[in-house]
């Protein structure tokens, strides 16, 4: 109907909030989980690091199952599910008493997190969105950065106030209500279930006609070539610019993820607890307003072009933070970090989908995010390897993520101009 608001863009708000909260109670609290493990005895921010590492690492491997959850079954049961699984992780971390208990807390965790959260969002905005693709999505993930913004500071502010033995389990019940009522009430499998077409496009009358008159098979055929345009797996991955994305982002992700989960720990070494507290909110802070410009850019079509700035800019912030020249510095490389951050979180799924099409995009995304895990699961623990390595100072530790977000843009080049997908 003619002035009604596309119900896609519900999606989106829906989706926006799913994130902020399976962002921010674990992307980004990663920092503030690690710093109170390693102030337990049985553990320190070595063998802390490698547990978030075993959370990214379960997530990817994990997400190659949700995907074809995703693909086969109503998205919400995945993301119910997922949100219940991290919940009951997330509230159990501080119960934990060695090492093995730890990183099965936190595979478990992971395999929640990617049931909740990127792998069925994206793949629900690739469904609802065809045109406005770039938009919905870098307004959806924004939520990916409010979860920073809103939650990471409130949370740090509780574990320093209750202890973590008692926040924990109040952020798992967080998790759960923040993810399973919004999905339900607002969350819809695809447009065609609802009886509509992608982007709130009106039906094609000639098409309407040839469905009528066609059989059942045809019919089916038509409209299925129609809503899911593109690639097939198989089809993706003969194609050498996948593996350019893919192995690109492994390096990207060890450099972002790394530098994200240590970032309270670097700003600790200039400042105390309260700023610290406050500091460490400028990096989902840049993210939003990164992410928001950037999804305006790439929406004008020079998604390649915007994705080369990006991966340049986080290897130039990395170098920044390295530096440690004093706390302005510290202020305006976590700014610039922030902002590289929103927008390559943002672009991965949206190249695969721009490239590749919506009719296997699950799959794609899948195995390109499992992937990209490695460089996840890599980055916090090779970056806690190397600050104990340095007398317990950051310095080299954001050197070795400056480089790999290096290599992961030179990859990215070497893979040539944006592929695109057929027009059926």
């Amino acid at each position: 109907m003619p002035g009604t608001l596309f119900y896609g863009w519900k999606i989106v708000w829906a989706i926006l909030v799913q994130l902020t909260f399976t962002s921010g109670l674990s992307f980004y609290n990663h920092a503030i989980y690690l710093n109170a493990l390693a102030a337990q005895p049985s553990f320190d921010v070595r063998s802390a690091s490698t547990a978030v590492s075993v959370f990214f690492l379960s997530g990817g491997i994990s997400g190659l199952y949700v995907a074809k959850l995703v693909q086969d079954y109503d998205p919400r049961l995945c993301i119910t599910a997922g949100a219940l699984i991290a919940s009951l992780s997330l509230a159990g971390l501080p119960f934990v008493s060695n090492l093995a208990q730890l990183y099965a807390v936190y595979g478990i965790f992971g395999a929640g997190f990617a049931a909740s959260a990127l792998i069925p969002a994206t793949t629900l905005v690739t469904r609802w969105f065809h045109r406005r693709r770039a938009l919905a999505l870098s307004l959806a993930s924004t939520g990916l950065s409010l979860g920073g913004v809103v939650l990471t500071p409130l949370c740090a502010f509780m574990v320093d106030r209750l202890g973590f033995t008692l926040a924990a389990p109040i952020m798992g019940v967080m998790f759960l209500l923040g993810v399973i009522p919004v999905a339900w009430i607002w969350l819809r499998p695809n447009p065609e279930s609802m009886g509509l077409l992608p982007d709130g496009d009106a039906p094609d009358v000639g098409e309407n006609d040839l469905t009528e008159k066609g059989t059942a098979g045809t019919s089916e055929k038509v409209n299925k070539e129609k809503v899911e345009p593109g690639f097939s797996f198989k089809e993706a991955r003969s194609g050498r610019f996948f593996w350019s994305v893919s192995l690109a982002y492994i390096f990207l992700m060890l450099a972002q993820v790394g530098g994200i989960a240590h970032q309270y720990g670097l700003a600790r070494e200039q400042l105390d607890d309260a700023q610290t507290a406050l500091v460490v909110a400028i990096l989902p802070v840049a993210s939003i307003i990164g992410r928001l410009i950037g999804g305006w850019v790439v929406d004008q079509g020079a998604i390649r072009s915007f994705a080369i700035v990006m991966m340049a800019l986080q290897a130039g912030s990395l170098s920044l933070l390295a530096g440690g020249f004093s706390v302005l510095t510290l202020c305006i490389g976590l700014f610039l970090f922030g902002a590289s951050v929103g927008n390559l979180l943002m672009l991965q799924p949206l190249i695969l989908a721009e490239a590749f099409g919506v009719r296997d995009y699950a799959r794609i995304f899948s195995v390109s995010n499992l992937m990209s895990s490695m460089g996840t699961s890599i980055g916090p623990a090779l970056l806690g390897f190397v600050y104990v390595a340095n007398d317990s100072l950051y310095a080299a530790a954001y050197i070795v993520a400056a480089t790999a977000g290096g290599l992961g843009l030179l990859l990215f080049l070497a893979g040539g101009k944006l592929e695109h997908i057929r027009s059926s």
